[in-house]
């Protein structure tokens, strides 16, 4: 019974993988097939033209470099705000914790248009322009409540009597948090960071609404969708793709390395 249940379970596995990557290897085979419509049957021959035509997309690029802008953006302010309001959340209790938490989280559960056109209509009444400031904030709104959850439950490991020692020897609130908390914090803020930036590259619904004449790639992405989608969006897609992948695999070799150094500065001051 065990052997079938693990089998089964392998089975599961590979199936699941099968779905989730199949339809990735079928996009990046679209970006090299020399087909105006993006789709690798049937098999026309390899080519580049598609990354080509995509470097020569001045509309492509401009939405990428928008993109990419309002990304960082959120993530400079996403981080900032859901850190302050995590470490204010873990000090109170009671209500107080209840309805902060409620108002902080409540902006993940309205629907992405809601968002957009309210942060549309609030600014409007101050004569504000929509543009890529207002996507950025509108982006924030939800985006930081991300990073606050992540801050929250990090925050549950932290050893609230190293802070109280520390204070107990001298050193100021702002030199724990720096030397003490914010150490503790950092995997928290580095996996709030990346899931802020790229829910920003992914978000549709409420740049749509702020962003003005701007477009952003998600924008672009639709727009080409009504006109006529072509393989430059599948080559575009590779390059993200082969990004992230380098990236995971810089960050875990970082992650080893520092892994390994810790393992050897502890064998050398046990010794």
């Amino acid at each position: 019974m065990t052997q079938k249940s693990d089998w089964l379970f392998r089975l599961y596995l590979w199936l699941f993988l099968a779905y989730m990557l199949l339809p990735l290897v079928i996009m990046g085979g679209a970006a090299f097939n020399d087909s105006r419509f993006p789709s690798v049957y049937p098999w026309q021959g390899f080519t580049w033209t598609w990354f080509i035509e995509l470097w020569n997309d001045a509309r492509l690029l401009n939405a990428f470099r928008n993109t990419i802008f309002v990304a960082v953006a959120v993530v400079a302010l996403s981080v900032p705000i859901g850190t302050a309001a995590a470490i204010l959340l873990n000090s109170v209790a009671g209500v107080a914790r209840t309805a902060l938490y409620g108002m902080m989280v409540a902006p993940i559960l309205i629907p992405g248009a809601v968002i957009g056109i309210s942060t549309l209509l609030f600014w409007n009444t101050v004569s504000v322009a929509p543009g890529l400031h207002l996507s950025v904030l509108g982006q924030v709104s939800y985006i930081s409540a991300f990073v606050m959850l992540l801050v929250l439950a990090r925050l549950q490991s932290f050893d609230r009597s190293l802070e109280e020692a520390a204070l107990d020897l001298g050193a100021s609130h702002a030199q724990v948090v720096r030397r003490i908390l914010l150490p503790h914090l950092y995997p928290a803020l580095g996996a709030g960071a990346a899931i802020a930036f790229f829910q920003s590259i992914e978000n549709f619904n409420v740049t749509l609404f702020t962003r003005g004449p701007y477009d952003t790639l998600t924008v672009y992405v639709f727009s080409k969708v009504r006109s006529g989608i072509t393989p430059t969006i599948n080559a575009l897609a590779v390059i993200l793709i082969a990004v992230t992948i380098i990236a995971i695999i810089l960050v875990e070799l970082r992650r080893r390395r520092a892994e390994r150094t810790s393992i050897r500065t502890a064998a050398v001051t046990q010794t």
